[in-house]
Formats: C-alpha cells, structure tokens, sequence
C-alpha cells in the first residue's frame, strides 16, 4: 500500500536539481510522476517545490508565494530542451465549480480553492511566458490514473 505522503530517494539523484535527501511527495499521484522524471532518459533535470511563483490572492489582495510542484527540463519530441512547471491536481479541481443554489459550505470552500488556483496558474503561465517555459496542469488522464 503507498502512502499519500512521504519522501522519495531518487536513484538518479544527479538528476534532481535541490537537495535529493529533502523530495516530499504529497499524494500518490505526485510519487508517481516522480517515479517518472527520476527514470526517464529524456528528462534532463527536475526539482519538487523549489520555484517560487508570487501571485495575487483574490480573496485578500495580497501577494502570495505559490510552489509549483515540479518544475521539470527534458528533451522533445522534436529533439530540443524544454522546461516546464507541471502541477499535479485531480481534473476535477481544474474547473470552476458549478453554480449551485444553495450556498453550502462545501461549495463556498470549492469557489474559494477555484479563485486562488485560478489566480496561482494565471501567474505560473506569465512566469513560465516570461522564461520561454510552459505550463501544465497534470491530472488522472495525464498520469493514466483511473
């Protein structure tokens, strides 16, 4: 049974940019794309939560810092070095919640979680624009999760 949190040992611990005794992994969905980047031979170098992003919450108006949770360089498809920042997140928090008529708790929760999302992703984008980088949101379909 794997644990939802944890740290990981890289076999390939020349690959992983940071400090390689220190990777958290958050829920299994992130040791799995771990796994991954430690062992493919197209990633060149990777790092977990170590890219600070600010960003601007819109609940208070404040500038926050936001950790993406990898940031990843690789070859192509083409054959060229890409960099991305790559969050893991279940599809469904992707999405704006859908109005509901009842204002319950849990939903308040969803629309709250949607708008810092939200504002965190606008920020990585102009971040990973401003580096020639990109940007993904990994979820179940990407990670083959079902």
């Amino acid at each position: 049974m794997t644990k939802y949190q944890g740290f990981f040992k890289p076999k390939n611990p020349q690959k992983y940019k940071g400090d390689p005794t220190n990777v958290i992994y958050r829920s299994s969905w992130e040791l799995k794309l771990m796994f991954y980047l430690d062992n493919h031979s197209d990633v060149i170098s990777w790092c977990s939560e170590e890219i600070i992003i600010p960003y601007r919450s819109p609940i208070d108006g404040k500038i926050h810092r936001y950790f993406p949770d990898f940031k990843v360089t690789k070859i192509n498809k083409d054959g060229k070095k890409e960099t991305a920042i790559i969050e893991v997140k279940p599809l469904k928090q992707t999405m704006p919640p859908q109005t509901k008529e009842k204002m319950s708790k849990k939903y308040l929760t969803e629309v709250k979680n949607w708008g810092v999302n939200d504002s965190k992703w606008k920020a990585a984008k102009e971040f990973c624009k401003d580096r020639g980088w990109s940007f993904y949101i990994f979820t179940e379909k990407e990670l083959g999760i079902k």
